[in-house]
C-alpha cells in the first residue's frame, strides 16, 4: 500500500477516496480539507476570534488542533456535564491538550455555574441526549457570546452530520433540515456557528489525533445508550460497508441540491427568534427552553400512587374508566 501522494509507505488507507496516505500527507490532508472547508463557506474570517467547543473526544481536539496550526485564534470551551467518572475523563483530555499547545481552555462546571447536572436534568425511562444537546447548544452560545468570540466551533463530522441529514430525511423534518448547514450565520445573541470537518469522517479524525498523539476520550457517553442518532450511524456504517462513499455523496448531494431550496425557510426561522424573558437568551418563545429545563431539573421526582398491585376492583361504566 503506497501514499497517493509521495510514494512512500501508507499507513492510512481511505477506501471512500480509493486512495492511501502516509502519515506526513495525511496530517496535510487534513488540513487542507478543513482550509477549504473554512474558506467556501467563509466560516472564519480574518482577524476573528474562535472558540472551540471540546469535549475531550476526538473530534474536538483534532479540529482544535487544526485550527491552531493554520494559524487561527482559537481558545476552547469545556462543559462539565456532571456525568460520573466520564466527565473527569473527557475534562482531563481536554486539559491535557491545553496545556501541551499553550493554549486557553475555558471551563463551566454545570452543577457549580448552573445548578444542575445532565444526570438531573435527564427525563426517566429515556436517553437524556436531547437534555444534554439543548444545553451544551445554550451554554457554548452564551460563553462565546459572553466572551467577545466571532464564532463558535464545533468537532461535528462527515459521519455526524451524514447521521443527522438521515434522521431529519427520514422524518421530513424541513425546519431541522433548513438549519443543517456547514455555518450558521450571527445573529443578535447568536454566535456564528461553524462546522470545519464536515469533509472528514469519523475515522480520519481518530487517525488524526493517533498520528498527532493526541491524547483523547475513546468510550462513549454512558447515557447516550438508545440514542437514535447513534442507531442512524450503525444504519449508515453498514451501507458504507457495502458501497463506500455513500455517506460523502449523501451529505455533499444535500448541500448542493437541496439546501439553496430551503434558504427561504431558513430566514424565515431567524426572523421567528426574540428573546427569553428570564434570561435574555435568543427564544422563540416567551421563556426559552433552557430556563424551562432548568426548572424542570429543580423539581423533585413524581412520585408514584402508592397502592397494592394486585386486582382491580370491576369498572362501573365510562364514567369509572376515564377517572382513572
Amino acid at each position: 500500500m503506497k501514499c497517493h501522494r509521495c510514494d512512500e509507505q501508507g499507513v492510512v488507507d481511505l477506501r471512500h477516496r480509493r486512495a492511501a496516505y502516509c502519515a506526513a500527507c495525511f496530517v496535510q490532508r487534513c488540513r487542507e480539507q478543513v482550509a477549504n472547508t473554512i474558506r467556501s463557506h467563509r466560516m472564519i474570517r480574518p482577524g476573528e476570534r474562535a472558540l472551540v467547543a471540546v469535549s475531550g473526544g476526538k473530534d474536538s481536539l483534532a479540529v482544535w488542533d487544526l485550527l491552531l496550526d493554520l494559524g487561527y485564534e482559537a481558545d476552547g470551551v469545556y462543559l462539565g456535564l456532571g456525568i460520573g467518572g466520564y466527565s473527569d475523563r473527557s475534562g482531563a483530555c481536554a486539559k491535557e491538550f491545553a496545556e501541551s499547545r499553550d493554549a486557553r481552555l475555558l471551563e463551566v462546571d454545570m452543577a457549580r455555574d448552573v445548578g444542575f447536572t445532565i444526570p438531573q436534568a435527564a427525563p426517566s425511562r429515556r436517553a437524556p441526549c436531547s437534555s444534554c444537546g439543548l444545553s451544551k447548544r445554550h451554554l457554548l452560545n452564551k460563553v462565546a457570546v459572553d466572551h467577545g468570540y466571532d464564532v463558535l466551533v464545533t468537532g461535528h463530522n462527515l459521519d455526524d452530520e451524514a447521521a443527522v441529514l438521515f434522521g431529519n430525511v427520514l422524518n421530513w423534518n424541513l425546519p431541522y433540515l433548513a438549519r443543517q448547514r456547514p455555518a450558521l450565520p450571527e445573529a443578535p445573541g447568536f454566535a456564528r456557528r461553524v462546522k470545519p470537518l464536515v469533509r472528514l469522517t469519523e475515522r480520519e479524525t481518530a487517525a488524526y489525533c493517533v498520528i498527532r498523539g493526541i491524547d483523547y476520550i475513546i468510550e462513549e457517553c454512558p447515557m447516550a445508550a438508545g440514542n437514535r442518532h447513534l442507531m442512524y450511524k450503525e444504519m449508515l456504517n453498514s451501507l458504507e460497508e457495502r458501497a463506500p462513499g455513500s455517506k460523502s455523496t449523501f451529505l455533499r448531494g444535500f448541500s448542493e441540491r437541496l439546501m439553496p431550496l430551503l434558504e427561504d425557510l431558513a430566514a424565515e426561522e431567524r426572523a421567528g427568534v426574540g428573546t427569553c424573558s428570564r434570561c435574555g437568551s435568543p427564544t422563540t418563545g416567551d421563556v426559552c427552553a433552557f430556563c424551562r429545563l432548568r426548572d424542570q431539573a429543580g423539581r423533585p421526582p413524581a412520585r408514584r400512587r402508592s397502592g397494592r398491585r394486585g386486582r382491580r376492583p370491576a369498572r362501573r361504566g365510562r364514567g369509572h374508566d376515564a377517572a382513572e
